[in-house]
């Protein structure tokens, strides 16, 4: 069917706009922190959303003010579990994962590759990216939100500044 009545299409275009409009304030009022880099948490919350709203535009079956709420009721959720694991590192370690370290000092720490589902050819990338060398990085770190950071001795350090530096605490 190509088309059925300019009714669902103005449905689409009220619908859409209001909850569009009711989405962009509530995103605003919940704060920054709501779209910020993302964790598996706000991967899962933005996927959400999106779900949401193309529900209210697309489906007849659901009132406007459904949609709104629903999409207010992921916010708060998103708002009271950041806020719970800014207060709490227990909880913040629940939701959000630790940091892994995957290279250090020039080796390949394995295990943890295998345990992060990450390749040499990743950890190789993420130094390409930031124009270094296995000889001159000092560690990469697997973020919680997925990327590699790489962790570099500065220009004109040898191997003894490698040695003065310790990994990162991350258990």
């Amino acid at each position: 069917m190509w088309f059925d009545s300019w009714e669902s299409i103005l449905r689409i275009l009220v619908h859409g706009s209001l909850g569009y409009v009711a989405l962009v304030f509530m995103l605003r009022i919940s704060g920054k922190r709501t779209l910020s880099k993302m964790n598996a948490f706000d991967f899962v919350v933005t996927i959400a959303l999106g779900s949401v709203f193309a529900t209210l535009l697309i489906s007849t079956s659901v009132p406007l003010i459904d949609g709104v709420v629903a999409i207010a009721v992921l916010i708060a959720l998103q708002w009271i579990v950041s806020s719970l694991y800014v207060r709490s590192e227990r909880f913040e370690a629940m939701v959000k994962g630790t940091p892994e370290l995957v290279f250090w000092r020039g080796v390949y720490l394995d295990a943890a590759l295998r345990r992060m589902r990450v390749t040499h050819e990743e950890v190789q990338a993420a130094m390409r990216d930031q124009n270094v060398t296995t000889d001159r990085s000092a560690a990469v770190i697997l973020e919680t939100d997925g990327s590699l950071s790489v962790v570099v001795v500065p220009d004109g350090e040898g191997t003894e500044a490698l040695q003065k530096i310790e990994p990162p605490d991350i258990d």
